[in-house]
C-alpha cells in the first residue's frame, strides 16, 4: 500500500516538474515563492536532461563517423567530408558538455542559494545575482575586447538562458 502511495507521488510530481519547466510557463502574481523557486529547479532539471541527450546523440555520431573512416579505402574528398562531419560532433559535444556543467554548477548554486537565504520573496532575487556576479565574472576573465564574443560562448549563453528563466518565474504578470 506505501508502495502505490510513493509511486503515484512520483508520477504527480514528474507532471508537475513537466508543467513547471515549460519554457511558456505564466505563473499567477499570488504564485507561492516555493512554486516559484521549485518552477527554476524543474527547468534546470529538463535543460540537464536535454542536454545529456544532445551529447549523447552527438556521441553516437561521432562514434559512426569513427567507424566508416577506420574502414579506409575512401576517396580523398569522402575522407574530408567525413573528417568535417566529425570535428561538427564534436564541437557540438564540447559545447553541449559545457552548457551541462554551467546547468550542474547553477543548481548547485541555487542549492547554496536555499540554504543560506531565508525562503521567501528575496530567494530568486539573491539567485539572480548570483548568477548576475558568474556572468561578470566570466565576461572580465574574457577581457574587455573579448566581451562580444563572450556572450557567444555555451556558458555565457546558458547562464543568460538561466536567469531569463529566473525573471520570468519570479516576476509577476503585471510586470511584464
Amino acid at each position: 500500500m506505501d508502495f502505490e502511495d510513493e509511486l503515484s507521488k512520483e508520477t504527480d510530481e514528474i507532471g508537475s516538474d513537466e508543467l513547471l519547466s515549460d519554457d511558456s510557463l505564466r505563473l499567477p502574481e499570488e504564485a507561492n515563492p516555493l512554486v516559484r523557486l521549485h518552477a527554476v529547479r524543474a527547468w534546470l532539471t529538463r535543460r540537464q536532461r536535454e542536454t545529456k541527450i544532445e551529447m549523447g546523440e552527438a556521441a553516437l555520431e561521432q562514434q559512426d563517423i569513427q567507424a566508416v573512416l577506420e574502414q579506409g579505402h575512401m576517396r580523398r574528398r569522402a575522407y574530408q567530408e567525413y573528417a568535417e562531419r566529425l570535428q561538427h560532433y564534436q564541437h557540438i559535444f564540447a559545447q553541449a558538455q559545457e552548457r551541462l556543467s554551467t546547468y550542474e554548477e547553477a543548481e548547485a548554486l541555487r542549492e547554496e542559494t536555499v540554504n543560506h537565504v531565508t525562503v521567501g520573496e528575496r530567494l530568486l532575487v539573491e539567485y539572480y545575482l548570483e548568477i548576475e556576479n558568474k556572468i561578470q565574472d566570466d565576461v572580465q576573465e574574457q577581457g574587455v575586447l573579448e566581451a562580444a564574443k563572450a556572450h557567444q560562448t555555451p556558458r555565457l549563453q546558458a547562464l543568460l538562458d538561466i536567469q531569463q528563466r529566473i525573471e520570468r518565474v519570479g516576476a509577476s504578470n503585471e510586470e511584464e
